[in-house]
């Protein structure tokens, strides 16, 4: 028989179990603990991923705050080295501001905010982001956030400075005072220094920044890197995202657990008010379907339901046929306002851009938009650049665990007139921008890097890509096309009268009739290009005002 005791695990009294000892060790762990030690997943991997996400869980947390007031963003970021590697980050923002009770739990605690439990798009959702960024700072440097913000113009704002208690998961003020903010009606600014290293180029702040402002054209965005200018991303619209409304869960969304403890949490008296009120698209007569198919009563107290009969309240909405989630939650860039952000940071000679209607995965619905822009200034022998964006926010980490950047792959890009070899991203003067707007977008992971592939997720982007592939065709067919053949028949041109001349001394013919000659074999060439660029501009035109043809479209479902 296996020891039960540990040897001198007596008090000459009572001999002392194992399983005792052991449950003396055993203690609740703070959500702030955690992420100390696995910060990583929370995209704190290394000094230069901190830095970049620091800026961006702030930038993020800036323009949900102006887009919630309906205030055209103007945000600063600045970035100032204060000794080797380590980093002082400011941005502020001409928002709401923030009420003075609350500065302290959003900034420095973790799993706080307001976003969690709606189902409503928005950049953040799980209150985790800016504080992970002050824990963050606060391990590597020791130092208090800074906050200040101003909730409007008659008022005066409030000035903190926090730490995090990682025992806890409570704030620590360490200063709490009323400031005058001058100049400044509304706002919040919030400084945290940190650990981090800073370089330019590929995945790096200031690449986010750019993309950012693609995303956000209504939004200006100024920035002062370490030792450099200022650089002013000024916004390409004044239009404001449109709004998106608050639903409630959609019933086919639901898991088992999850029902259960709805149902134990309603204030709705009746089962039936229950399921018209706690969910989105069922009306009365679709919650007396559920409750006759489930075989339950409709004035049913919704907290005395026994285990087994939630059961059959879930089995029953499988079954019964419900109209789909309200798609006024999301809020969509627009096709206007992508080709407004592309044209402003990308130079291209085309740029085309689709907006797919809302369709709904697991009772969430989402919305796939896909811009291109091509040529121009753009390398003509590389690999095309992939943006990928969900909510709006750019996605610069494992692009390869990415359903969006998967996606672009799986395409047949030959058939839109772009190189591709096998399993590679297309090879071309090529932009490709992926948005995918969704109340919850599946992520791969807490640091929010990649977007997890549902087959629904994966069908929309190939059919909003081949929707873009079909106007980049048409423009290639009629534009590019034609321009090279121009070119190659300017070229056999200009060399006519050398040939000729070399013609002439071979056969011993008069040169200006083999001249001649040539100069009908080149028109004879000019008017095939002329015929071919005409049956292209006959093309079926789609409601958009986009040429392609049936043959293009047989190509999309091979």
């Amino acid at each position: 028989m296996a020891q039960t005791t540990l040897p001198g695990a007596t008090t000459g009294k009572k001999e002392r179990h194992i399983a005792e000892i052991l449950a003396e060790k055993q203690q609740s762990i703070s959500i702030s603990e955690f992420f100390t030690k696995n910060r990583h997943l929370l995209g704190f991997d290394n000094p230069r991923k901190a830095l970049l996400t620091t800026v961006k869980e702030m930038v993020d947390n800036s323009l949900d705050a102006c887009q919630e007031m309906k205030v055209l963003p103007e945000i600063k970021v600045i970035l100032e080295e204060t000794s080797p590697d380590k980093y002082k980050v400011t941005v502020e923002d001409n928002g709401p501001g923030i009420v003075r009770k609350q500065i302290p739990n959003i900034f420095a605690k973790l799993l706080y905010g307001s976003k969690f439990h709606r189902l409503k798009m928005s950049r953040g959702q799980q209150g985790i982001g800016v504080s992970a960024s002050v824990l963050y700072g606060q391990l590597t440097t020791g130092k208090p956030v800074r906050i200040i913000s101003k909730i409007g113009p008659t008022v005066k704002s409030h000035y903190f400075e926090l730490h995090l208690n990682t025992k806890t998961n409570e704030p620590e003020i360490m200063k709490d005072e009323e400031r005058e903010w001058e100049n400044k009606d509304h706002g919040t600014k919030v400084q945290i220094e940190l650990e981090g290293k800073y370089q330019q180029g590929k995945l790096s702040v200031d690449e986010f920044l750019q993309l950012t402002s693609i995303s956000n054209p209504e939004a200006t965005i100024i920035y002062k890197g370490p030792n450099a200018e200022a650089v002013e991303f000024t916004r390409a619209s004044k239009d404001l995202p449109r709004e998106a409304k608050e639903i409630q869960p959609h019933p086919y969304g639901v898991e088992l657990g999850t029902l259960m403890r709805m149902l134990l949490d309603t204030k709705s008296p009746s089962l039936q008010s229950f399921l018209q009120n706690d969910f989105c698209r069922v009306s009365a007569s679709v919650a007396k379907e559920i409750c006759d198919k489930s075989g339950l009563e409709e004035r049913m107290k919704p907290s005395s339901i026994s285990r087994d009969e939630v059961e059959k309240i879930f089995n029953a909405i499988k079954q019964i046929k419900i109209m789909a989630p309200p798609t006024d939650c999301l809020s969509p860039i627009g096709e206007e306002q992508m080709l407004k952000g592309l044209k402003k940071e990308i130079n291209a000679e085309f740029y085309a851009a689709v907006t797919r209607a809302p369709v709904v995965y697991r009772g969430f619905p989402f919305q796939l938009e896909v811009a291109i822009a091509y040529g121009g200034d753009l390398p003509k022998d590389e690999f095309a650049r992939v943006i990928r964006y969900a909510n709006r926010v750019p996605l610069q980490h494992q692009p390869g665990a990415c359903a969006l950047t998967r996606s672009i792959i799986q395409t047949a890009w030959k058939n839109y007139g772009i190189s591709q070899s096998k399993g590679t991203l297309p090879t071309g003067p090529i932009v490709i921008m992926v948005h995918m707007a969704s109340v919850w977008v599946p992520f791969t992971s807490e640091s929010k890097e990649a977007v997890a592939s549902y087959p629904e997720i994966i069908k929309e982007v190939r059919l909003a890509i081949q929707d873009a592939g079909r106007k980049l065709a048409s423009y290639i067919r009629k534009n590019v096309r034609a321009k090279e053949q121009q070119e190659r028949i300017g070229l056999f041109e200009k060399y006519i009268p050398e040939l000729a001349a070399s013609l002439a001394t071979l056969t011993g013919e008069k040169k200006s009739e083999i001249e001649e000659e040539l100069l009908k074999i080149l028109k004879k060439e000019l008017k095939g290009l002329l015929v071919e660029v005409k049956e292209a501009e006959k093309e079926e035109i789609t409601p958009d005002g986009v040429a392609y043809g049936e043959k293009q479209k047989g190509l999309d479902n091979e």
